[in-house]
């Protein structure tokens, strides 16, 4: 990462436009972890107070526990999109009992991600022909997809409908490989994270907004800790749920004060506004 973003320092453009420039911002989803309901409950009224719109929910531990923190979400946030993460936590039949009981809910998630262990493929396959079929609800690959090899399969296969990009997982030069093939062959794509600060996601966010080919957008992890160990680089807007990226950051992250009080970006926006930047002078 350090490599990429000095490339870009030493022909004196912004990280984002070395991707591609489609674009200077991306929107993220948030995380609601695995809680009680009412937890749940009061995690989506404090995301909803922020502006965020679509929340994913990790679930996969127990389908009739998955359904109640649901229906507390719904209460508190009830325009929200919602994003499912299983991490592997249901069986094929599983999954689509939750989309069936969902459905009767009035409820359609936008994504389901992982529903089934990383080796089901028959299963994941399963989820995602019923899914579509049934409630035109796409299925993404995370864990399934730790090479090129296993995107290979995927795509060639149509196992999933989205593939979900992770540079910790695979590197920036495998990801971009995955990157290509899924856009070749039409397969959506995710950008995630692991527990991450705001180094690797701000990376990934100018990755993002460069290549401008992400359907979903998880870059929520800076969001969540208790405590980021890692000051400057960009700031990340509540308001609109947005990163305002506007050139290479390992510098700003380092020179912290230099970087909010010196930014030479024309798109620099001061706290009160509602967009985030990444920047150096």
């Amino acid at each position: 990462m350090a490599l990429i973003d000095a490339v870009a320092n030493s022909i004196r453009i912004p990280l984002w436009r070395l991707f591609g420039g489609a674009s200077d911002s991306v929107t993220t989803d948030i995380t609601i972890p695995i809680v009680t309901p009412n937890e749940a409950a009061q995690l989506a009224a404090k995301y909803r107070g922020q502006g965020f719109q679509t929340l994913k929910l990790k679930v996969g531990k127990n389908l009739n526990s998955d359904i109640e923190v649901l229906k507390a979400i719904r209460l508190v946030h009830p325009d929200c999109s919602f994003i499912l993460d299983a991490n592997e936590g249901y069986t094929a039949d599983q999954a689509i009992e939750v989309l069936d009981r969902l459905n009767e809910m009035g409820v359609t998630p936008i994504l389901f991600e992982q529903p089934v262990h990383r080796d089901d493929w028959e299963g994941l396959r399963d989820v995602s022909v019923a899914a579509m079929e049934k409630y035109n609800v796409a299925v993404a690959a995370d864990e399934n997809c730790r090479s090129l090899l296993d995107a290979q399969k995927i795509i060639h296969g149509s196992l999933a409908h989205v593939i979900n990009i992770k540079l910790a997982k695979l590197g920036v030069l495998g990801a971009l490989e995955i990157i290509d093939a899924a856009r070749k062959a039409n397969v959506a794509l995710m950008i995630g994270g692991m527990v991450e600060t705001r180094i690797a996601m701000g990376f990934a966010g100018h990755l993002a907004a460069g290549l401008g080919c992400f359907s979903f957008v998880d870059l929520d992890t800076p969001l969540l800790l208790s405590e980021d160990p890692v000051y400057g680089g960009y700031e990340g807007s509540l308001a609109q749920n947005s990163l305002h990226v506007c050139s290479s950051f390992f510098y700003a992250i380092t020179r912290k004060t230099q970087a909010h009080t010196k930014c030479g970006c024309a798109s620099y926006q001061t706290p009160r506004d509602t967009s985030a930047t990444m920047g150096h002078t």
